[in-house]
């Protein structure tokens, strides 16, 4: 079966295609589910969660734009839907006890600034050349090796190379402007493909 390319779905989702659709849940969903049960340690809510990022990936199928990473996306808008459960939940126990409360309230702390660094990491992506971000999507959020992406780009394993590297740069150069470590990208590059793969 071929690979079609996310931005081909994209565009075929722009035109009411449902069969887009349903290739983009079930080359997904998995990875989204895990990432939201990450965080939310419920299946239920996962689930309901899921269901919910891809209703509004219907939903808001018009303003997606064929060159933006689809996973990304997705992940972005599970993770604002999983912290918004956190929330909700922490306010339907304001009543608890409040050494517990206050952990909670600081597991969400912490979960806000990573999803600060995530936003500011997908900003970086969006601001790469159209043939670096394909790159840096394939490898670095897909979780390709040099060898698929260059197949995939129909470019030589060295440009897959050299494109990356400069895409790596740039995207570090971007999150060093606002005060975060490299490290911390790295770390961030690591959850996001352990969830893609």
């Amino acid at each position: 079966m071929d690979i079609i390319e996310d931005s081909v779905l994209v565009s075929r989702l722009h035109d009411d295609d449902i069969g887009a659709f349903d290739i983009l849940y079930h080359k997904y969903h998995h990875a989204i589910y895990r990432n939201i049960y990450k965080i939310t340690k419920d299946k239920e809510i996962s689930q309901d969660i899921l269901q919910d990022v891809f209703i509004v990936l219907w939903e808001k199928r018009y303003k997606i734009k064929s060159d933006q990473s689809v996973s990304g996306w997705l992940f972005v808008i599970s993770f604002n839907r999983s912290i918004s459960y956190l929330r909700k939940k922490l306010r339907e126990t304001l009543a608890i006890d409040a050494t517990y409360k206050d952990q909670t309230e600081s597991d969400i702390e912490q979960i806000q600034a990573t999803h600060d660094q995530y936003c500011l990491l997908y900003s970086a992506i969006d601001q790469l050349s159209p043939q670096k971000k394909k790159v840096f999507t394939l490898c670095k959020l897909d979780g390709r090796t040099y060898e698929e992406a260059a197949e995939e780009l129909n470019i030589s394993k060295h440009t897959v190379k050299e494109y990356l590297g400069h895409a790596v740069l740039s995207v570090k150069n971007h999150m060093k402007e606002h005060q975060v470590e490299w490290k911390s990208v790295s770390i961030l590059l690591c959850f996001i493909t352990t969830g893609f793969k």
